[in-house]
């Protein structure tokens, strides 16, 4: 008899100001310390200028070119934005939250996150400064 079960647990990532975090070990842990070996995991970033991704782990370029495009399509200019209370970077950085994802959902098999070979998770900050960030991790399965 297979019985559904769930666990949640936050996750903190401390920032060191605008980048990629990855957090692939640290999911791929805590998803094996919960006995559940099939089902779905969840994601979820709690905050509104940064985000989260599944992007190749293999060439830091790919994640030099995507910091590259997103400063390019959102640019810090002031003279852009009305929202500016929080910084010049902070305005950009929700729009580049809104072009990206809050949220995952990962497939678990095995009691492990059924990623790809070059795939990891990452977070991605967007503003300068650091930032202590927390993602909401949820699975669902058994």
């Amino acid at each position: 008899m297979n019985v559904t079960r769930q666990a949640q647990e936050i996750l903190p990532v401390q920032s060191r100001g605008r980048g990629f975090y990855d957090v692939t070990r640290e999911v791929a842990e805590w998803v094996g310390g919960t006995g559940i070996g099939i089902g779905l995991l969840t994601l979820f970033l709690r905050h509104t200028s940064a985000s989260l991704t599944v992007q190749e782990n293999a060439d830091p370029d790919v994640r030099a070119d995507l910091a590259d495009y997103l400063a390019e399509i959102a640019p810090e200019d002031p003279a852009r934005y009305r929202h500016g209370i929080e910084g010049p970077d902070d305005m950009p950085a929700h729009i580049r939250t809104m072009l990206t994802q809050t949220s995952l959902s990962i497939p678990v098999g095995s009691g492990r996150p059924l990623l790809g070979t070059w795939q990891g998770i990452y977070l991605i900050e967007h503003r300068r400064a650091p930032h202590r960030r927390e993602i909401v991790l949820h699975l669902l399965g058994e």
